[in-house]
């Protein structure tokens, strides 16, 4: 009753979500201080000069001394699922949408306000546990992760701690042929379900709290918050899952080839759309160093505000020079447990805050939740139900015969790899389907800022312009001419022959006519051919091809031409 009283209000005083058409900050009735490690580093940082790069000072230091240790890499994924509404309640999420529009006293955190699973959550969950090779908890549970944070309305986080519903498990990539090649298996420690918190609205003119660093205040302060902060409580309550990988990635380009093969596997999967621009999946990064031949880890620092797979390699790179630059100067000791974040314009990372231990975090049974069960029917029935995954499309491309160049390729799209399988299933050529795809295809979709689902182009015509090619009905040069009106306009490929009158020459003795017009006509060309000028020879069949509009048989043409060339020398 006091939940839907509160929210009622708020939705009839919509002004109170926006703070700054209330209070302007200093005067406020409810004026209080808010700082944070964050806002004064961020603040600090932009007050010194900015970098494109690390000082070349530190990255000869740190190449010197590189090679006595290596890194340790571990990485947390945040994948936002695809569902309908959130995790505990009815509302909607749609990425963009004005801020507060999507909630409810459930999410909103309000007083006497009970949360209820969505069981699509459990679904998806166990699609990845699955695909990931994990082991299910047939019995898990939810629990409280007690923290203060202004967008986290409850006070706690709905999460699970000691029973997550998959552990272990491993992922198999490929790492591209330019960064050296080889099979990679990453090792998965724990999959769990948890909701996401709100987002604070940063200001031009004003710089908002990320952390609180007084004493926690009581949840009472809820409305205080929102009129204090400008805080959008629509992504609260959003379903994730968190993957956490085994510290087995040695490199920054590792690290973040097995990011996108998480961001491939969930898009195959269909349980994210796996974009980092808009938050779907987000990799913080546990970046240590050790003396190579050393058992023990080291101080372990980790890495947030990562939005690209680039960065994700570009700031465990700054990390490991920075940590062996200090263990090289004698100052090992003064890497700290801790969270920092990468500053794109500066390429470095900077200190965000101490990093909080488990003890912090109060975990205990969340009491409003029931327990998990699964069944080892309903298991059985998901794991029926998944696609071919891209470890065993790779492996299933390379036994066609395709390089790993063409395979990574073919396989890094869900779908492109379904193009490219319904083109072959029509009986293309493996070889020419991939490289008109990759070739051709790839080079329209690039220049029109398309996908391959919104071209007009469908495999079955794709299969029957390599079948018209291959048979001779048309050249290569015109099967590209068609190709574009495919691409462009849709169609098919017998229809636009017919239509275009593009069906190539095959008749020897027409050819051969065109090929005697054609020396007749450039008699000074002949003669320095037979002078020695053989290269010529490819004057005279452009000539023959402009003549026929290029639908003249190259095999054909050539042969003939050759021939009759050699026969008046």
């Amino acid at each position: 009753m006091m939940a839907s009283t509160i929210f009622r209000s708020i939705q009839n005083h919509p002004l109170l979500l926006y703070p700054t058409a209330l209070f302007r900050r200093k005067n406020g009735v409810f004026y209080c201080t808010m700082k944070s490690t964050e806002a004064q580093t961020a603040t600090q940082e932009k007050q010194k000069p900015q970098i494109k790069n690390p000082p070349r000072t530190q990255t000869k230091t740190s190449d010197k001394f590189s090679k006595d240790y290596e890194a340790v890499i571990g990485i947390e994924t945040h994948v936002q699922l695809n569902t309908l509404t959130k995790a505990f309640c009815g509302c909607p999420y749609n990425y963009g949408s004005p801020p507060n529009t999507s909630v409810c006293p459930i999410c909103m955190g309000l007083p006497g306000a009970l949360p209820v699973l969505n069981s699509k959550v459990i679904e998806l969950a166990v699609k990845v546990g699955l695909a990931l090779n994990s082991k299910l908890s047939l019995n898990s549970k939810f629990d409280r992760k007690q923290y203060f944070y202004p967008d986290l309305p409850k006070g706690y986080q709905i999460s699970q701690f000691d029973v997550p519903i998959a552990s272990g498990g491993y992922i198999d990539l490929d790492l591209p042929v330019e960064f050296g090649g080889g099979h990679r298996r990453f090792g998965i420690t724990r999959v769990h379900m948890e909701e996401d918190a709100g987002k604070l609205l940063h200001s031009e003119n004003e710089s908002y709290s990320q952390e609180i660093t007084a004493s926690p205040l009581p949840k009472y302060c809820l409305l205080i918050w929102l009129i204090l902060l400008q805080v959008d409580l629509n992504r609260a309550g959003v379903p994730l899952l968190e993957i956490v990988s085994e510290p087995d990635m040695r490199t920054g380009i590792e690290a973040a080839e097995y990011a996108a093969e998480l961001q491939r596997l969930v898009r195959y999967l269909g349980v994210s759309n796996g974009n980092m621009q808009e938050g779907s999946l987000r990799c913080d990064v546990n970046v240590s160093i050790r003396p190579i031949g050393q058992a023990q880890f080291g101080t372990k620092v980790e890495i947030k505000n990562l939005n690209s797979f680039s960065s994700v390699s570009r700031a465990i790179d700054f990390e490991i020079s920075r940590q062996v630059l200090l263990h090289s100067q004698g100052q090992g000791d003064q890497i700290t447990q801790e969270t920092r974040l990468w500053e794109e314009g500066a390429q470095k990372t900077v200190t965000m805050r101490k990093k909080e231990g488990l003890a912090d975090y109060r975990y205990f049974p969340e009491p409003d939740l029931p327990g998990v069960i699964l069944t080892k029917e309903y298991v059985n029935s998901i794991r029926d139900s998944l696609p071919e995954l891209p470890e065993v499309k790779r492996r299933r491309y390379e036994k066609m015969g395709l390089s790993m160049q063409d395979v990574l390729f073919l396989a890094n799209d869900v779908n492109v790899a379904e193009f490219f399988d319904a083109t072959i299933a029509k009986g293309a050529d493996v070889k020419l389907a991939a490289n008109w795809i990759m070739g051709d295809i790839a080079a329209y979709i690039k220049n029109e800022k398309l996908t391959i689902n919104e071209i007009k182009l469908i495999p079955q015509e794709l299969a029957e312009l390599i079948a018209s090619i291959k048979g001779g009905t048309i050249s290569g040069k015109i099967g590209k001419e068609i190709l574009f009106e495919l691409l462009a306009k849709g169609g098919t490929v017998k229809g636009l022959i017919k239509e275009k009158d593009l069906v190539q020459i095959v008749d020897p003795m027409e050819i051969e006519k065109i090929v005697d017009k054609v020396l007749s006509e450039n008699p000074k060309q002949l003669e320095q051919y037979r002078g020695g000028k053989t290269k010529l020879q490819g004057y005279f069949a452009g000539q023959v091809m402009k003549l026929s509009k290029g639908k003249a048989n190259p095999g054909l043409l050539n042969k003939i031409l050759l021939e009759k060339l050699n026969a008046q020398s």
